[in-house]
């Protein structure tokens, strides 16, 4: 009994030192860092990266890996073959794309991302895991810490596209990041893991940022150095600036439906009454009837713009994970309350119409001077339908998803 029990010791002992071993092996197999390179048709550029970011490697004794995401018709796959790095050819053409495919392959508890043009100096590599490594969840670069090198910046993108597009982004978010569209970047496999992106175009760094805002990630912003690319640039200005703001639009209901939906609707509601009371003088000039069909379209679209922007706070706050004050409210949100409400006023306006109605008959179907009154009923008659059935759909975005 006494051998039985050594030896069963003595196999657990070597069970545990093999276990340790394997795990060492594995620890050293897999890369501490992914680096990844977008290409397509970076035949220039891509040997001088490739050999800077070896000599970092080295210099540094990185655990890391080498990624070239490609989709070129030019040699820089066989460059890469050439340089034993890992090629993933997947042939999809768009930014995001690029390192969507490239993350499937990723290995690295930590990825670093940056163009294989030749703008960026990848000495910075150190640098930007070192902020991880700290706590960091997500470090982005700053192109405008310090003078670019002559020619690495069109004026354009330096003083208009890039400075409006941060600017933007400031102003929606809530953010300090001073170049929200710099191509080098880290973030933690963890973190991006949990951020989902999803876009394939451009607004993929758009979108990794808005992202790490909205999910709360420590951020932090280097400065970096930029040079001039090697080989043709493949921005599209003014396509890529549109899709930009379009995409920060949809990010940002606030901006994109409640702002201009209340400005228009207090303009409308303003004017409706104004004119349903009075007749006023402006400029010389009596306005009757006439202005109340813009008043009361003006606040048939600001109502709708605004039911908009509750219905995508709604989504976001249900499907997105996002927090907001007007969670609790929900509970007094119901399809119940919102309908009765909209019943109420459609009653309303259903009510005045029908008052006008009965005057017309009883006039024998004569003129009556009642145009204005009928305006009124039937604005509000439409705001009514428009908030019973907007009750419902806010009652399916609040359905939480398994």
């Amino acid at each position: 009994m006494e051998f039985k029990g050594g030896f069963r010791e003595d196999l657990k002992t070597g069970l545990k030192e093999d276990v340790n071993i394997l795990e060492l092996y594995k620890k050293h197999l897999e890369p501490e860092l992914s680096i990844i390179l977008p290409c397509r048709n970076e035949e220039q550029a891509l040997p001088y990266c490739l050999n800077q970011i070896k000599q970092v490697i080295k210099q540094h004794n990185l655990n890391a890996e080498i990624i070239v995401s490609d989709s070129s018709i030019d040699k820089s796959p066989e460059i890469a073959r050439k340089e034993k790095v890992i090629l993933v050819k997947h042939d999809k053409e768009g930014y995001g794309i690029a390192y969507l495919e490239a993350f499937k392959h990723a290995r690295g508890k930590y990825i670093f991302m940056a163009d294989c043009d030749g703008t960026y100096d990848f000495n910075e590599i150190p640098n930007f895991l070192n902020s991880l490594k700290q706590g960091y969840d997500f470090v982005i670069g700053n192109r405008f810490a310090y003078s670019h090198e002559k020619g690495a910046m069109p004026w354009s993108h330096k003083y208009i596209g890039n400075p409006i597009l941060s600017g933007l982004l400031r102003l929606f978010f809530g953010t300090t990041i001073k170049d929200s569209y710099c191509g080098m970047r880290a973030i933690k496999k963890q973190a991006l893991e949990r951020i989902d992106l999803q876009t394939t175009g451009m607004e993929f760094a758009l979108d990794m940022v808005i992202k790490s805002l909205k999910y709360k990630l420590r951020i932090k912003e280097l400065p970096i150095h930029y040079h001039k690319r090697i080989g043709n640039s493949k921005l599209k200005t003014l396509l890529d600036g549109w899709r930009s703001i379009r995409f920060m639009l949809l990010y940002s209901p606030l901006y994109l439906f409640f702002i201009p939906g209340f400005i228009l609707f207090f303009i409308g509601i303003t004017t409706l009454i104004w004119f349903s009371f009075t007749d006023p003088v402006l400029f010389g000039k009596t306005f009757y009837l006439h202005p109340m069909f813009l008043s009361a379209g003006l606040v048939i679209v600001g109502y709708q713009l605004i039911t908009f922007s509750v219905f995508a706070k709604t989504y976001a706050i249900f499907h997105l994970n996002e927090t907001s004050p007007l969670t609790k409210f929900y509970k007094y949100i119901t399809i119940e309350n919102a309908s009765i409400t909209g019943i109420l006023i459609a009653i309303a306006g259903a009510i005045i119409y029908l008052t006008v109605l009965i005057k017309w008959i009883n006039s024998n179907f004569g003129y009556i001077e009642e145009t204005k009154t009928l305006i009124l009923g039937l604005t509000l008659g439409i705001i009514g339908i428009q908030t019973i059935f907007s009750s419902f759909m806010l009652s399916i975005l609040t359905i939480k998803e398994r």
